[in-house]
C-alpha cells in the first residue's frame, strides 16, 4: 500500500496543478493580448483607410450633385427673369468651387 501512496499523491497533485497552470498561462498572456487589442484599435489598416476615403469621395460627390441640381434650377429661374435666383447661382457656384478645392 505504501508504494501506491506516492503515485496517487502525484496523480492528485498533477490534477490540482493543471488548473493552476492554465490560470497562470491566462494571467501571463492577458497583458500581451490587451496590448495587441489596443494596438489594433488605435491603428487603421489599409482596407479601412480605403473604405473611409471611398466614403468621403461618395459624400463629396453627393454634395456636388445636390449643389449642381440647385444651381440648374436657379439658372432656369434666372433666365426667366428672377433676379434673386441670379444671385443664388453665383452663391451656389462659389460653394461648388469651394467644395472642389477642399482636400479629401
Amino acid at each position: 500500500m505504501r508504494r501506491y501512496l506516492p503515485v496517487s499523491c502525484l496523480l492528485i497533485a498533477s490534477m490540482m496543478l493543471s488548473g493552476c497552470v492554465s490560470t497562470v498561462a491566462t494571467v501571463v498572456t492577458a497583458p500581451v493580448k490587451a496590448v495587441a487589442k489596443v494596438a489594433d484599435w488605435s491603428t487603421t489598416s489599409q482596407a479601412e483607410a480605403d473604405r473611409n476615403r471611398g466614403r468621403a469621395i461618395r459624400e463629396r460627390e453627393e454634395r456636388l450633385g445636390e449643389l449642381a441640381r440647385k444651381r440648374d434650377k436657379a439658372m432656369k429661374l434666372c433666365a426667366a427673369g428672377d433676379t434673386k435666383s441670379c444671385a443664388d447661382v453665383q452663391q451656389i457656384t462659389a460653394a461648388m468651387d469651394a467644395e472642389m478645392a477642399r482636400q479629401l
